[in-house]
C-alpha cells in the first residue's frame, strides 16, 4: 500500500518529504511487528538485540560497553535490558577477569533457544520475500547513502 493510502494524505511538499514519512512510518511498522514477534518469547526488540549480538560473540563474553556500542537503538539502558535477561535465565553475569569494574555477560542455553525459535520470523522473510536480492541491495544502498549524507 502506498504511503498516501497508509497516512490518509496526498499532500507532501515534494518527494524528499514523501520518501522522509514514508521511512518513518514504515520504520515504526517494522518495528511494531518485530515487538509483536519477540514478545511472542516475552522479551522486547531492545533484548532481542542484546541476545544477538551476545550469541555472535558466543562462547566469548561481552561488556555492557561493547553492548551498548552495538545496540541497534543507541538510547537503551543496557544495565536495566541485562538485568531483566538475567532475571528471564536467558543471560547470565560474572565478573570481568581482565577490567575488574567491567562485568561480563554471557548468553545462556535458555537465552540461545529463544533466538532459534524466532531467528526466521525476525528476519522478515515473509515480508522481503516480493523484493528480489537485488532490490533489496539497492535498498540497502540507499539506506547507506541516505544516512552518510545526512546533515546535523
Amino acid at each position: 500500500m502506498k504511503i498516501e493510502e497508509e497516512i490518509k494524505t496526498d499532500k507532501f511538499v515534494n518527494e524528499q518529504h514523501r520518501a522522509t514519512v514514508n521511512i518513518v512510518f514504515t520504520s515504526n511498522w517494522i518495528s511494531h511487528i518485530l515487538e509483536e514477534r519477540a514478545g511472542e518469547e516475552q522479551i522486547t526488540l531492545q533484548q532481542f538485540n542484546v541476545l544477538r549480538i551476545l550469541r555472535g560473540r558466543h562462547p566469548k563474553p561481552a561488556t555492557n560497553n561493547l553492548l551498548k556500542e552495538r545496540m541497534i537503538d543507541k538510547m537503551p539502558d543496557i544495565s536495566r535490558i541485562i538485568d531483566r535477561l538475567v532475571v528471564k535465565g536467558l543471560v547470565s553475569r560474572g565478573r570481568c577477569d581482565t577490567d575488574r569494574r567491567a562485568v561480563d555477560v554471557r548468553i545462556t542455553p535458555k537465552g540461545l533457544a529463544v533466538l532459534n525459535r524466532l531467528d526466521e520470523r525476525m528476519l522478515m522473510m515473509d515480508m522481503l520475500h516480493r523484493m528480489t536480492d537485488e532490490e533489496c541491495r539497492q535498498l540497502n544502498e540507499l539506506l547507506d547513502k541516505m544516512r552518510e549524507t545526512a546533515i546535523g
